[in-house]
């Protein structure tokens, strides 16, 4: 069943069956909770498929992916385990297409890529890039490609060759060009309000169904994305 319906703390739902949701998270929901009493989407959901559907007890919903809080996008998530699994499976053969878009510090070159070392400390929830292996770091690479440029910025957009915490706001920080509004790894001083991070377009396969689905979103009607629009 398709849907355009806004639920509790601006969710949106894009598209929903017995098998899946699909849902647009804003800024500032966390994508499941973290013990605090902050919006998350599993919960925020949850609650929504039991009222509609009048269920029972426990709902069932399983979290595939996740988006940093900050961050806001399209996620999908299963309404069944066999969904949960055969999702999860696709994302870890990278059958799953996520396409960021962002607003850098900055004049970016037409395209190119990012490759680094990521180290994560979890104490503190932060990562630190590295140009080289050492020790207990990992991989990440990303490709980009500019959609626009001012004198100050870049709007580009990303797609992700791995899967690391922080990777996109970390790397393009390292790379001298932080996003807008990235209060952890950029300056705080270039834009007050969400960070510039979108995850617009979400594409894969249904898990039962096998139909490759594809989602997509506008750019939010708001600084810094207006004025980075070509």
């Amino acid at each position: 069943m398709d849907s355009e319906l806004i639920i509790s703390n601006g969710v949106k739902i894009l598209y929903e069956d017995n098998h899946l949701i699909v849902a647009l998270k804003p800024a500032g929901v966390l994508s499941q909770s973290d013990g605090s009493n902050a919006p998350d989407m599993l919960t925020i959901l949850k609650a929504y498929i039991k009222d509609k559907y009048n269920k029972p007890g426990e709902v069932y919903l399983g979290l595939v992916h996740r988006l940093d809080r900050p961050v806001s996008g399209v996620m999908v998530f299963a309404r069944t385990s066999k969904a949960a699994s055969r999702l999860s499976e696709q994302i870890r053969t990278r059958k799953v297409d996520k396409i960021y878009r962002a607003v850098v510090q900055g004049r970016m070159e037409a395209s190119g890529s990012l490759e680094n070392y990521i180290l994560k400390d979890t104490a503190s929830n932060t990562v630190t890039v590295y140009d080289r292996e050492v020790p207990g770091s990992k991989y990440a690479a990303l490709d980009y490609k500019t959609v626009n440029t001012l004198a100050d910025r870049s709007l580009v957009e990303i797609k992700l060759g791995t899967g690391r915490a922080h990777q996109i706001r970390a790397q393009f920080a390292h790379s001298g060009h932080p996003l807008l509004g990235d209060r952890r790894y950029g300056d705080a001083s270039l834009r007050e309000g969400d960070i510039a991070l979108q995850a617009f377009r979400l594409s894969f396969d249904h898990p039962t169904k096998g139909d490759r689905m594809s989602f997509e979103i506008q750019a939010p009607e708001a600084e810094p994305w207006v004025s980075a629009a070509p």
